[in-house]
């Protein structure tokens, strides 16, 4: 199992686990995961690494189908201007391959905004730490293992 699914256990958080076969060809991983598992493209959330300048490295957790908006993210963790990390940067601080980031677990705990949309929904499914491999889990237990914070980051 994945970290991930490992700290969830741990900490007794309500889960369901969810899985599909990843085709390699397929860049837009949680698209992906959305149309294997038959899922509405808005319960469905990507983890994405940026660099803030002034803070580091930071994790935001968008609906796959909209855009992080990078000046509202790095305002959500007080830093001037934001930039995707390097994909060994995002690997080497997390401990998780690219397309399989979770935002739960990470191997170092960053900053993490989760975009304001989660708040409404009942259950999200985001990165198990693996490709092919999605955990379903309330917004607010997510927030709490990640002890992020909700902020309005992206736009569609």
């Amino acid at each position: 199992m994945t970290p991930a699914v490992l700290l969830v256990r741990k900490r007794g958080i309500a889960h369901e686990l969810l899985s599909y076969t990843h085709d390699p060809s397929i860049r837009s991983y949680g698209l992906e995961a959305a149309e294997a598992l038959g899922l509405d493209p808005a319960s469905v959330f990507k983890t994405l690494i940026v660099e803030v300048e002034g803070v580091g490295l930071a994790c935001a957790v968008v609906p796959v189908a909209h855009t992080l908006d990078l000046k509202a993210m790095a305002d959500a963790v007080g830093g001037r201007r934001a930039r995707m990390a390097q994909v060994q940067a995002a690997e080497r601080s997390t401990g998780y391959v690219h397309g399989g980031i979770s935002p739960i677990a990470q191997k170092r705990m960053l900053p993490t905004r989760i975009d304001e949309s989660a708040r409404g929904q009942h259950r999200i499914h985001v990165s198990a730490g693996r490709r092919g491999l999605e955990l379903v889990l309330s917004p607010d237990d997510l927030l709490s293992v990640t002890r992020g914070e909700y902020a309005r980051i992206s736009k569609s």
